[in-house]
């Protein structure tokens, strides 16, 4: 006889977006994507799976990267880097914007409220969230360190807004970042 034996699930997966054109073109280094990659590994303890990408500054671009990583490779969340100043090639809100079924403003006016304690320029930022289905999208700088400033800010909430929008339940390491949840 043959005992059940505990299905194991898939590793969740998350989806890191750099969009730059130089860093796509190999100009730059992909130092912004892999900043965002090594905090998430730094935050969180459920093991995940990266969906990595480095995408030139192209709104078209972006939104079919966006609605493959949510539609097809099934990300829970996507972070995206770059492409939020007011530039002219600074399309990635427009192409969230696009995409997604639910904006979530207060990440935004988190991000930028925050980002005011080190720059005066954050009034230029125009970061967005949102959800797609079960995917959470969200745009952050493409500076490592307002990578850091502002994907701190936010984290708290992203498990439980994973959790709400019916996605897997995301760990943190609570020594480095404690996620909120309320209490059932």
């Amino acid at each position: 006889m043959v005992k059940n034996l505990p299905v194991s699930m898939p590793a969740p997966k998350i989806g890191v977006l750099n969009i730059s054109d130089r860093a796509s073109a190999g100009i730059y280094a992909d130092e912004p994507g892999q900043a965002c990659l090594a905090l998430l590994r730094e935050w969180l303890i459920t093991p995940f799976e990266a969906d990595y990408k480095i995408i030139p500054d192209d709104r078209t671009v972006i939104a079919a990267e966006l609605r493959r990583m949510a539609d097809e490779s099934g990300c829970c969340l996507v972070v995206t880097t770059g492409g939020t100043g007011p530039a002219p090639r600074d399309v990635t809100t427009e192409a969230t914007r696009a995409v997604i079924e639910k904006e979530l403003p207060g990440f935004g006016e988190l991000m930028r409220a925050n980002s005011l304690k080190y720059v005066p320029t954050a009034i230029l930022s125009r970061q967005t969230a949102g959800t797609r289905g079960r995917t959470l999208i969200v745009n952050l700088p493409g500076r490592p360190k307002a990578i850091r400033e502002n994907l701190e800010a936010v984290f708290p909430a992203i498990p439980y807004c994973i959790d709400l929008i019916g996605g897997p339940r995301l760990e943190t390491n609570e020594s480095a970042m404690k996620a909120f949840r309320p209490k059932s």
